[in-house]
């Protein structure tokens, strides 16, 4: 996913695997003596019997079969979704924004009643799932067939809240902390007011790139988002010119910096760095990384001729080293993430930040923006 940069704030990433667990991993049979609604004080029993503290509070009615198995998830009269009570909980668990929560609770109840609508579910949870943990890039989630409108737009926020079960599992099979399993679900709320803040109303920004955090391929610990991702051809080239024996393939980690989290210091980074070097070592001891990728026009070299040598972009583009160099520009990537819409006019854009005056500036003069791809080496520096 492309970087982002606010025009409140200093500049961010937009809201774009280890051991795989067995695709036959079982489902906690939770309150499967019935599939009626169960009350709060047995469900949440029920949850605390089979997994400890969760930091969701939802109540789960075990589909029929295995969904990593990729079977139908919804068969018997179970629901997919929590009832309308305790969905509200669980989008704000989600950090999904509170003016988006009545009408996605009253949009649930048509997705749990209607058949098509509760077929699409069905099929959208279990293509996200199948495979969990293992490095796909994300999948690709069924289409609703659907007049235009919130329900299609706001569709994946129903898919990602019916596999949270299934997230839960990995997380806890990996024994991920739940601090760290909260806050990297919670980009799905991020990425609907990267939505709002672009059209004006609700919906899903890149529902795609949210499927990476819910099939357990990317992690937010501290100020950075980390993929778990293979070696492209070309950096691998770059590594290899410099020594380094990582062939395409090799799993690396690929650096994303998430909207809405603060300024992106030297100090939140090295942070980020120091959390990622534990938590992958501690979870994925069957994986090594041996560099940090990224690719963002934050590391565009132009910017450092717009920008202070002090500047947090800058630092942060210091730590990388060129893997390679793009000949297309890519002008509509710092204005979509700057200034929030990519189809705005050059001779409109504000200049009311440094980063602003500096993308503005540079496209009116004439010149061209370019993602940049950068990688530094995790281990022996």
């Amino acid at each position: 996913m492309s970087t982002v940069a606010t025009s409140h704030s200093t500049p961010q990433a937009a809201a774009q695997p280890g051991r795989p667990t067995s695709a036959n991993t079982a489902v906690p049979k939770i309150a499967q003596t019935s599939p009626h609604t169960l009350s709060q004080k047995r469900a949440r029993s029920a949850l605390r019997a089979v997994a400890g503290s969760l930091p969701v509070r939802i109540r789960i009615t075990t589909p029929a079969c295995n969904v990593l198995s990729g079977a139908n998830v919804h068969q018997g009269g179970h629901r997919l979704l929590p009832d309308a009570d305790e969905l509200a909980e669980v989008l704000l668990d989600l950090a999904v924004p509170h003016e988006d929560i009545n009408a996605l609770v009253r949009m649930g109840r048509r997705v749990s009643d209607d058949p098509e609508l509760s077929r699409t579910l069905e099929g959208a949870v279990a293509e996200l799932v199948r495979g969990m943990g293992e490095i796909r890039g994300g999948a690709d989630l069924p289409e609703l067939d659907w007049p235009s409108g919130a329900l299609q737009r706001c569709f994946p926020v129903y898919v990602f809240v019916a596999a949270l079960p299934y997230v839960r599992t990995h997380h806890r099979e990996r024994g991920i902390p739940a601090d760290v399993s909260r806050r990297t679900l919670t980009d799905l709320g991020r990425n609907m007011a990267v939505h709002r803040r672009r059209h004006g109303s609700a919906g899903v920004q890149a529902p795609r790139w949210l499927t990476l955090h819910f099939r357990g391929e990317l992690y937010q610990l501290g100020r950075l988002q980390f993929q778990r991702a293979p070696l492209g051809q070309r950096t691998s080239a770059a590594l290899a010119a410099a020594g380094l024996d990582a062939a395409p393939g090799t799993p690396c980690l690929n650096l994303h910096i998430p909207d809405f989290l603060g300024p992106l210091s030297p100090g939140a980074c090295d942070r980020s760095l120091a959390l990622a070097t534990e938590f992958f070592a501690g979870h994925y001891p069957d994986e090594t990384y041996p560099v940090a990728v990224c690719h963002s026009w934050l590391l565009d070299p132009q910017l450092k001729r717009h920008l202070p040598a002090q500047s947090n972009v800058i630092r942060f583009q210091e730590r990388f080293r060129i893997a390679h160099e793009d000949t297309e520009p890519a002008d509509t990537e710092p204005v979509q993430f700057v200034f929030g819409n990519p189809d705005l006019p050059v001779a409109e854009l504000p200049r009311r930040t440094s980063v602003e005056r500096a993308v503005g500036d540079h496209l009116r003069a004439g010149g061209h923006w370019y993602i940049g791809h950068g990688w530094f080496p995790l281990q022996g520096e």
